[in-house]
């Protein structure tokens, strides 16, 4: 999706201050889509609110009246099991009208979020980022609600594409993003993990076996990302008839590596689903 990188007018608001918040408010930071004076966050701890204005300058409250009343775009940075409450608890301060709200809350479905608030019409964007925005390289599927129009999930893609790349999808796919990119890191750490585990078994220094592996995917993630050639093509650039890479990738097939990948995000995608009811 095409997005406008410039300054936004007004105020962005963080109900919650977590990773994730702290996440974002760094990315629109850094493309200057807003400055730390239209940047407002809400959380009761007082550690990550002397947190977030200690790192990036912003203004948090213990009190929400203040976001809901100067901001217009909302982020709702929130655990999925608070969602109702806090909804609930800030009803009455938000204008259909004026407010946009962009829920990052795992499993809770642009409807649950607009009937919790209805007859009011609330303007809803639904998000499923990954932890790699807390290095501002996340992959991020976006879902517009009921009353959500283009210029909302323009702002909303913005706000996301400060922090990695963005996708648009039907909501109805978010279960299956979740499963992919959103737990797909944890499949590529324990990947990273047995990788170094390997190279310390033939005989490396631990040291030297983590170097080697996070560079190895490094630089092959770059190769995939610069090259015009499927991964298959480039698999098969370094596979040599009867050499040490075919003999390794027999071992991989044998154990049904790919397929236990597969089965990996299939079963982190009926668990989405599970939990979305």
């Amino acid at each position: 999706m095409m997005t406008t990188r410039q300054k936004k007018p007004g105020f962005i608001g963080f109900i919650g201050g977590g990773q994730m918040a702290a996440a974002l408010i760094k990315g629109v930071l850094a493309a200057g889509l807003y400055q730390a004076e239209q940047i407002m966050a809400l959380d009761p701890s007082k550690q990550r609110r002397e947190l977030l204005t200690k790192c990036h300058g912003i203004r948090c409250f213990t009190d929400g009246r203040a976001l809901w009343e100067q901001c217009s775009l909302l982020i709702l940075a929130i655990k999925p099991q608070i969602m109702e409450l806090v909804l609930t608890q800030h009803q009455e301060h938000i204008d259909e009208q004026k407010h946009l709200l962009i829920s990052m809350a795992a499993g809770i479905s642009l409807a649950f979020i607009e009937n919790t608030l209805a007859p009011k019409r609330v303007k809803v964007v639904r998000v499923m980022p990954n932890t790699p925005a807390l290095v501002l390289a996340a992959a991020s599927a976006l879902s517009p609600g009921a009353y959500a129009g283009d210029q909302e999930l323009r702002l909303a893609a913005d706000i996301f594409a400060a922090v990695g790349r963005t996708v648009v999808l039907p909501e109805s796919a978010l279960d299956a993003v979740t499963g992919l990119s959103g737990s797909g890191p944890a499949y590529v750490f324990t990947f990273l993990e047995a990788l170094i585990d390997g190279g310390i078994k033939v005989g490396l220094s631990r040291e030297v076996a983590g170097m080697l592996a996070r560079q190895t995917i490094l630089g092959a993630m770059r190769l995939v990302e610069e090259s015009d050639q499927s991964p298959a093509e480039l698999r098969a650039m370094v596979t040599s008839p009867g050499g040490t890479t075919i003999s390794g990738l027999h071992t991989l097939e044998r154990g049904a590596f790919r397929s236990l990948v597969m089965d990996a995000v299939e079963a982190a995608t009926r668990r989405s689903a599970e939990l979305g009811r």
